[in-house]
């Protein structure tokens, strides 16, 4: 499996299958600029969209592919998707919405993208969402779980790899925090490009992986 951070919470999910998935594309431009990656012009077979805000549910991608915005459970291709039904606050989703915590089986691994989680899971939920082998999670705070959130969030589902989205960079102007208030005192790998695992090259223990966005 080949994951590429396209920027924001895009990401770009490619099996050995050559089935390829793209999680929450972003509208270049939204927000009055907020957002100023570079349109995504990668082809999907499968996009995930966690909850209804532009710079998560961009449905403008090439390949027409098949958009799952549900937790409903279902089987695309040899991709196994489910989700959970969470919310984008503390609030029970009376400040920002409803917010959709998506599960990938792709090539023998599970693969969690949170979309835009803003609140601590229970234990109901952590046991529901089961074995994570990638996480991919928000960081920034402000918006979503913030530093201290993702660290509880790593520590209750014990994922293989780590890789934190949803945080500031040049090409993202939101009130939330960059990559560095999360990685520091961490030990992780920075990768420029994709990111290539296997089910057998997996890390024993929870690795943190930071990739560059290529947009």
């Amino acid at each position: 499996m080949k994951i590429k951070f396209l920027g924001h919470a895009a990401f770009l999910i490619t099996s050995d299958t050559g089935v390829r998935i793209i999680t929450d594309p972003y509208k270049p431009g939204c927000f009055d600029g907020g957002i100023a990656y570079e349109a995504i012009n990668e082809e999907a077979d499968i996009v995930t969209i966690s909850h209804d805000h532009d710079d998560h549910n961009d449905t403008n991608i090439k390949g027409d592919p098949v958009f799952v915005r549900c937790a409903e459970a279902r089987a695309i291709r040899d991709v196994t998707i489910r989700g959970l039904d969470c919310y984008h606050d503390t609030n029970a989703g009376k400040d920002r919405g409803r917010n959709v915590i998506f599960k990938l089986s792709v090539d023998g691994m599970d693969v969690v993208h949170c979309g835009d989680l803003g609140h601590e899971l229970s234990e109901e939920e952590i046991n529901v969402l089961g074995n994570v082998d990638v996480l991919l999670v928000p960081v920034g705070g402000h918006f979503t779980i913030d530093t201290a959130g993702a660290d509880k969030l790593v520590d209750a589902l014990k994922p293989k790899v780590v890789i934190p989205m949803h945080f500031k960079t040049g090409k993202c102007g939101f009130p939330i925090a960059p990559i560095e208030e999360y990685i520091e005192s961490k030990k992780v790998e920075r990768i420029t490009g994709e990111y290539n695992v296997t089910k057998d090259t997996l890390p024993a223990h929870t690795k943190i992986v930071v990739l560059e966005p290529t947009k």
